[in-house]
Order: structure tokens, then C-alpha cells, then sequence
């Protein structure tokens, strides 16, 4: 099957599973059949479009990071950096800078592999997109809607990411 044939097949699961669920999760809470049948035209249409752009995205990021190694010594002053703009952030900042430099020797071999993170990115951008859209659409029982949503696509992410890297080495091999 080709990548194109894969993704429409993805797409189209998704829209179908999540009108269904939508429609189950949503007529728990209201017996008002218009927004019902909207807030499941919502979420189908939305899972069904992200489960595109989250695999385009997710093979981006794995073709960019897969194979690559991340020390955790750099993970909190990458993620300190971003907030480094008051005294005190900057005072915890030098504070981990400090803590990491005099623990490098001994977290020299603590690496995480890029494939971990790889999902992360699509995996937060299908959160947001799905969370606001509903939120938008003033979907009844929210949390019920989306959680499976963010869920399976962490999974999906995972197993995705997995088997891209697993077919990269064996086009290497």
C-alpha cells in the first residue's frame, strides 16, 4: 500500500471513529440532536484533517531528529531559556547551568533518543488544534471528546515513529 493510500485510509478511520465516538460522548450530556450531530461533523472532520498533517509532521521531525541523541544535561536549559527574562528566572537558570556543569561527567552517557521526542512536536500541536476547535464549537462534554483523541494519536505517534525507523534501517541494511 502507498503512503498516499495509508494516509487517506488513516484519515478516513479516524473521521469515522471519532464522529462515532463523539456522538456517544456528546448525547450523554444533551438530548439537543443538532449540536450532537455538530460537535461529531466537528471532531471527525478535525481528526480525520490532523491525522494528515499530524503523519506529514511526524515524518518531518523523524527524518530531522530520528536518528540523533539528546543529552538530558541540555533538556532544562533549553526549556529554562525560553522563560530567562525575569531576575529570578535567570538566578534558577545559572542555578541548573551550575548543578548540570558539575554533574556533565557523570551524565555524560544519559542520552534519550531523538525518536523519543519526535512525537512530541505533532503530539502538542494535535492537543491544542483539537482542544480550541472544540472549545470554538462549544462541544457539551469536552473531556470525553478529546482525550481519546490525544491519547490514540500519542500512540499513533509512537508506533508510527517506531516503524519509520525500523523501515529506515532497513533500507540502510
Amino acid at each position: 500500500m502507498s503512503s498516499r493510500s495509508r494516509l487517506a485510509m488513516s484519515a478516513l478511520v479516524a473521521f469515522l471513529f471519532y464522529f462515532g465516538w463523539t456522538y456517544w460522548a456528546n448525547s450523554l450530556v444533551t438530548d439537543d440532536l443538532a449540536l450532537i450531530l455538530r460537535s461529531a461533523l466537528v471532531q471527525g472532520s478535525l481528526s480525520g484533517s490532523i491525522t494528515i498533517i499530524f503523519t506529514f509532521t511526524l515524518e518531518k521531525v523523524v527524518q530531522r531528529f530520528g536518528s540523533h541523541y539528546v543529552s538530558l544535561v541540555f533538556v532544562v536549559p533549553i526549556l529554562c531559556s525560553v522563560y530567562a527574562k525575569t531576575k529570578q528566572n535567570i538566578a534558577i537558570f545559572k542555578t541548573f547551568n551550575h548543578a548540570l556543569d558539575n554533574a556533565a561527567s557523570r551524565l555524560s552517557v544519559a542520552k534519550i533518543s531523538g525518536a523519543l521526542l519526535a512525537p512530541l512536536i505533532p503530539i502538542l500541536m494535535q492537543g491544542s488544534i483539537a482542544i480550541t476547535v472544540n472549545l470554538i464549537n462549544h462541544t457539551p462534554n469536552l473531556l470525553l471528546t478529546v482525550t481519546p483523541s490525544i491519547v490514540f494519536s500519542a500512540l499513533y505517534g509512537y508506533v508510527y515513529t517506531f516503524t519509520l525507523l525500523k523501515n529506515s534501517a532497513k533500507a540502510i541494511a
